[in-house]
């Protein structure tokens, strides 16, 4: 195999379900682990007729509602470093990224 560049690292790998979604997110920014994980979401969705994640909707309001204290402890959850020394809005820009 000389030549070949083993660790490609140009396209997503070969676990990545909706490659068209994961190219999306990238150049909208996402990480290459949030951009696999909601890719895969939405093929699965889309394979065993689910509905879409995307417009699933959550149950909790959206984390500007929070207090900096549930902030927090959702980070702690989530093991975000440095949240003790986060301000509220450093703390939602934290979980968003997530």
């Amino acid at each position: 195999m000389a030549g070949q560049n083993i660790n490609n690292t140009d396209g997503p790998g070969p676990s990545v379900k909706d490659k068209k979604t994961y190219e999306s997110l990238r150049d909208d920014g996402a990480s290459k682990e949030k951009a696999a994980r909601i890719a895969n979401a939405k093929a699965s969705a889309r394979k065993s007729n689910r509905q879409d994640p995307s417009r699933k909707g959550g149950l909790q309001p959206p984390y500007d509602q929070w207090t900096k204290s549930d902030l927090y402890d959702r980070a702690k959850e989530l093991g975000i470093e440095g949240r003790s020394s986060m301000t509220k809005k450093e703390l939602i820009n934290a979980l968003r990224a997530r």
